[in-house]
């Protein structure tokens, strides 16, 4: 019995650990700008985001623990210090957005803030997550300053907006900024996550109360904000690629994607509805 305990608890983590990889996510790519101080220096498809303030530069999210030196590297790449980070923000608490925190504020010295219950989640180092237990583990990292829905977060002249957007995580945080882009200023958006986990349990016994109701809600929240640079904790989802691909041909506003973020969500909230009422059938089922 202990065998197949043990057996099944290494299926678990690797069940945990493919729900969240892609192959070739995490490979490196050369930072680029977006708009007016506004950069990319994250991964393949693991993203991370720069801004340049007058007073220092904000860093958005730290992918895997093995992401960080990448983004250390770019960061240099781009004629800065990590010491010039002054400010940390995440979008979410799991591994693949959370695990190079510890080691970016270690080096950068930053003030890092996130949601209450996403910021218990990197204390503990991903351990306890409602979806992945503890099979997606990393460098525990205590941020310094909680936030709030609605909350702003200023640095040089530069202002950024945390909407909570709970579902993906129990925090999971949607940032917004304005931003000139091609000469025009624009609203960027870094979405958290829309994703639901193919463990994740929206009807009968929930993933944690209320977790269908908080994917809603989200959805509500994401329809009304502004979103003209479309930007998120994973580059598939606003088409990093061909974008950038886009951008090194000479259009500078490739990044500027309102169509495509409307329709993201759109697609996004009827892949869920779908998905909930899946499981509500087979709640109901004998």
């Amino acid at each position: 019995m202990r065998t197949f305990g043990i057996a099944l608890a290494a299926m678990s983590a690797l069940a945990a650990t493919q729900a969240l990889a892609l192959p070739h996510d995490n490979d490196p790519v050369a930072p680029f700008k977006i708009g007016e101080g506004l950069y990319y220096v994250g991964a393949s498809d693991i993203t991370a985001f720069l801004l340049k303030t007058r007073d220092g530069l904000v860093l958005i999210d730290g992918g895997y623990p093995s992401t960080a030196p990448q983004i250390l590297a770019n960061i240099r790449t781009l004629g800065f210090g990590p010491r010039q980070v002054k400010v940390l923000l995440s979008t979410h608490a799991h591994i693949d957005h959370a695990g190079g925190l510890a080691q970016l504020k270690r080096e950068t010295g930053a003030v890092l803030y996130a949601s209450k219950l996403d910021g218990a989640l990197m204390a503990r180092g991903g351990k306890g997550d409602f979806g992945l237990g503890d099979a997606a583990a990393y460098p525990p990292v205590t941020p310094d300053r909680t936030l709030a829905d609605g909350q702003k977060v200023s640095l040089g002249g530069w202002t950024l907006t945390a909407h909570i957007t709970p579902g993906h995580t129990r925090g999971c945080t949607t940032w917004t900024f304005p931003v000139t882009v091609a000469g025009q200023t624009r609203q960027a958006m870094v979405l958290c996550s829309n994703s639901v986990l193919p463990m994740y349990r929206l009807a009968g016994k929930e993933s944690y109360p209320g977790i269908a109701a908080d994917y809603r809600r989200s959805y509500a929240t994401w329809r009304s904000l502004p979103c003209d640079v479309f930007l998120a904790s994973h580059g598939m989802f606003f088409n990093l690629k061909a974008k950038r691909a886009a951008l090194e041909a000479g259009q500078a506003d490739a990044f500027v994607d309102p169509a495509g973020c409307k329709a993201y969500f759109e697609k996004g909230e009827a892949a869920f509805d779908a998905e909930l009422r899946r499981q509500q059938a087979a709640a109901k089922a004998p």
